[in-house]
């Protein structure tokens, strides 16, 4: 029993610290540069699976952690043409929900269940993510990438 309170008090010092900590970061000037930093932040990523269909398009797959739930992730189908020699954005979709993802089996080992792509046009793409070890891997999402533009298959 002495345990769970001297571990409760423990926790009320640390936040009691942290309080105090932040009040001087306010004083000081810095909370808000932080804070308005943290907003605006850019979420980190992990690129997930990536094929070049030729010289026409790269298609890319990429986990965006949440800025909100730290095992939440979205993830970005993005697509490529090549222009001037250079790879350029040319759509972009969300496979699924946004943040409908958890972060951790996403970007683990095995997190790409189905990836598959043709040198054709239109180019299907059909996309399977691993939801989670239990549960396995979602239902394919098709979709045709048609003149640099992704539309659902």
């Amino acid at each position: 029993m002495n345990l769970v309170r001297d571990h409760h008090k423990n926790r009320t010092r640390s936040a009691a610290a942290a309080a105090v900590t932040l009040l001087a970061a306010a004083a000081l000037g810095t909370a808000g540069a932080g804070a308005a930093d943290a907003g605006t932040a850019a979420p980190q990523t992990q690129l997930i699976a990536s094929s070049v269909l030729g010289s026409d398009y790269k298609v890319t797959l990429t986990a965006l952690r949440s800025t909100e739930d730290q095992f939440a992730a979205s993830v970005r189908l993005q697509v490529y043409t090549q222009t001037g020699g250079a790879w350029k954005e040319s759509d972009r979709v969300t496979v699924g929900d946004v943040e409908g993802w958890f972060w951790y089996p996403v970007t683990g080992s095995g997190a790409v269940c189905e990836f598959s792509t043709a040198s054709t046009e239109p180019a299907p793409l059909t996309v399977s993510l691993k939801i989670t070890p239990s549960i396995g891997c979602s239902q394919p999402a098709h979709y045709v990438v048609k003149e640099g533009r992704v539309f659902a298959g």
